[in-house]
């Protein structure tokens, strides 16, 4: 282990603002492995996968009640 590289970084790390510390967190901590749900809705809205569905009729009012 370097602890001189480990000690210089604790340094730095405390001597950014309380912003920068937020996005230094949120960049470590940051998950890529899945899509968000946002990203897989944008990517749904952008193709023509579901543009089928606007020459669909509507079937279902608010006022149909209650699903069975």
């Amino acid at each position: 282990m370097n602890i001189k590289l480990v000690n210089t970084l604790i340094e730095i790390i405390r001597s950014l603002s309380p912003e920068e510390r937020k996005i230094l967190t949120q960049e470590l901590l940051f998950d890529d492995s899945e899509p968000s749900n946002q990203e897989i809705m944008k990517i749904a809205e952008m193709g023509s996968v579901f543009d089928f569905l606007h020459d669909e009729p509507d079937i279902y009012t608010l006022e149909d009640g209650e699903p069975v």
